[in-house]
């Protein structure tokens, strides 16, 4: 069976890990950078329809040791990339390079492409053309101590752009890294959640398709293998059955959702958004510092302000801190790009989880309120 790999953003590969666990499939197991599987050929058209957690899907196509750059185009060379791409499709070659004797990653794809598109010039007498920004086959080559594995990319674009989000705020929240927050905060997809900052409302989104069992990848057009050589009329027949199986097992389960924001213009791109994603949730315009703790305990999990792409000032912060320790019994979860943040809370959180969002580093806190 062929060997799948889920990339994972840095810290979140033990919840890649239980969800990929969660949704069948077969011998995964823990890995940095992302969790290793196996599978039928449908189990990767599978996972890039149902992971919310992935970056990508990859399907390993060879190991081989390689020391140099002719052992590296031999190696590249044995492996049938013509089942997979012709001279008339578009190619892109993608390198990380560590520990080993060919060190310049640029050099590495490059060795690798001149191989692949060799293969395909000897069996067609043509070359395929390279594409670095939407090509019909990605290969990726992962070389580490002098060992070379090549990669196919069945995801094509990368796996979090669902299609729903035509909109966002400021500083959009990537839709895989939100579905991570939710499985590490300890949300159990019944408790009443709410995002008091919810910006364009990813997080309110993507807790809605979670409890709802809807897969997130029903809403992509297509994806990378669709495009390759080998994808014929009976593959295309077999997918269209498996969308249909994702769409019957979405069981329409509607915990209450809560999306606030206290900037109007941004609640209503979070309007918009969830009406594309096909899910209902409550929105207010009201700021956090109006939350009242009546009712019964909820989960609370937000992205506040932070950093250099949003800024709060320390009054707020501290009101908003305040306000998160009148909070009794919630769980809250909180990404903060700032240490200003845990420091206007002021109580120590039950975890904290090193995340990074876009181009900064963050800390997920996540508190249990006594």
């Amino acid at each position: 069976m062929p060997e799948f790999y889920a990339s994972a953003i840095q810290n979140t590969e033990s919840a890649l890990c239980d969800e990929l666990r969660e949704l069948g499939f077969r011998s995964v197991r823990l890995n940095r950078g992302g969790i290793p599987f196996r599978g039928e050929w449908s189990e990767g058209w599978r996972a890039c329809l149902e992971s919310r957690i992935a970056q990508r899907i990859l399907v390993v196509m060879g190991r081989n040791p390689v020391s140099d750059a002719d052992q590296l185009y031999e190696a590249a060379r044995e492996i049938p990339w013509t089942d997979y791409l012709t001279s008339q499709q578009t190619l892109s070659v993608n390198c990380v390079a560590v520990g080993s004797a060919l060190r310049h990653s640029g050099f590495v794809a490059l060795r690798v492409k001149d191989a692949i598109v060799d293969q395909v010039r000897d069996l067609e007498g043509e070359r395929p053309s390279i594409d670095r920004e939407d090509p019909d086959v990605r290969v990726f080559v992962y070389l580490a101590n002098n060992k070379a594995t090549f990669y196919l990319d069945m995801s094509g674009q990368p796996l979090h752009l669902r299609g729903y989000r035509e909109k966002s705020g400021d500083a959009p929240l990537r839709e895989n890294l939100a579905a991570a927050i939710l499985r590490m905060s300890g949300w159990d997809q019944k408790t009443p959640l709410i995002d008091p900052m919810c910006g364009s409302g990813t997080l309110a989104i993507e807790a809605a398709q979670w409890a709802a069992r809807l897969a997130p990848g029903l809403s992509r057009d297509r994806f990378g293998f669709e495009r390759w050589n080998n994808f014929d009329e009976d593959m295309m027949q077999s997918l269209r059955q498996l969308r249909g199986e994702l769409r019957a097992a979405a069981t329409g389960q509607k915990p209450s959702i809560v999306a606030r924001d206290n900037d109007g213009e941004v609640l209503d791109i979070a309007k918009a958004n969830s009406r594309i994603a096909g899910v209902q949730l409550s929105f207010k315009n009201q700021s956090i510092l109006d939350l009242q703790s009546d009712g019964p305990a909820r989960t609370l999990v937000t992205n506040p302000p932070y950093g250099k792409r949003l800024s709060s000032d320390d009054e707020f912060l501290g009101k908003m801190g305040a306000v998160i320790r009148r909070l009794h019994g919630w769980r809250v979860a909180i990404l903060s790009g700032s240490s200003n943040i845990e420091r206007a809370i002021k109580i120590p959180p039950v975890n904290s989880i090193p995340l990074v969002n876009g181009d900064l580093d963050c800390q997920l806190l996540i508190y249990q309120i006594d």
